[in-house]
C-alpha cells in the first residue's frame, strides 16, 4: 500500500521517453523552493494497492517505464519494493526511475530503503538545493543532485553517473565511491 497523490500517464519530464509517474505523498526533506511543496504532507495522499498501480501501469504498454516520485518515495520504501517487484515481473521491458532527497550514499545504510534501491535502474538522488538550481539540466533540478545508474552503481562498487544530453542519456562513470 502507497499513500499516492496521483499518478500522471505519458509524461516526459520525469525520465526518458513517455512514462507514467508515481506520485507519492510525504516527505520530510522539505526542501526549499520544491516544486511540489503539497506533496510533504504524509496524509495528503490516497492509500493505493499495488494492483490499483500495475493496472494504471499495464494499460499502456508503450511507455518506456515507471517513475517514483513525491514526496519522497524512499518514505515509503515497502510499498514501492512491492510496486517494484510487480513491475519487473509483470511489465519486464519497462525501467525504473526514482528521485529522492536522501543521497546514494545514505541509502545504502538503511536496510528498508537499500531494499527499494536495489529494484530501481536510475535514481536522482539529493535535495533541490535552490542556490544551485539550473534549468538547463534534464531530469533534475539542481546541480548537486545526480542521476545514478543503481544497477551498474552496486555491480562495479562505484557509483555510475548517467551523462545527460539533449536528446538522450547515456553512460558514462564518474569517480565517486560507494560507501560500505
Amino acid at each position: 500500500m502507497i499513500s499516492v497523490l496521483s499518478i500522471v500517464e505519458d509524461t516526459m519530464v520525469d525520465g526518458p521517453g513517455f512514462r507514467t509517474s508515481i506520485y507519492c505523498a510525504g516527505c520530510r526533506h522539505q526542501c526549499a523552493g520544491c516544486h511540489n511543496p503539497q506533496s510533504w504532507d504524509f496524509d495528503g495522499g490516497q492509500p493505493m494497492t499495488t494492483d490499483e498501480m500495475m493496472r494504471v501501469i499495464e494499460a499502456d504498454p508503450y511507455t518506456q517505464g515507471v517513475t517514483f516520485s513525491g514526496g519522497d518515495p524512499m518514505y515509503q520504501p515497502e510499498g514501492f519494493v512491492e510496486l517494484a517487484r510487480a513491475i519487473h515481473e509483470r511489465t519486464p521491458q519497462k525501467d525504473i526511475w526514482c528521485y529522492t532527497g536522501f543521497t546514494f550514499e545514505q541509502l545504502l545504510t538503511n536496510p528498508r530503503q537499500r531494499a527499494l534501491l536495489e529494484l530501481i535502474d536510475v535514481l536522482v538522488d539529493g535535495p533541490f538545493v535552490r542556490e544551485q538550481r539550473d534549468e538547463t539540466l534534464c531530469f533534475r533540478g539542481s546541480r548537486n543532485q545526480r542521476i545514478i545508474d543503481v544497477q551498474a552503481s552496486l555491480g562495479q562498487g562505484h557509483i555510475v553517473l548517467l551523462k545527460e544530453k539533449r536528446s538522450e542519456v547515456s553512460l558514462t562513470a564518474s569517480d565517486h565511491h560507494l560507501m560500505n
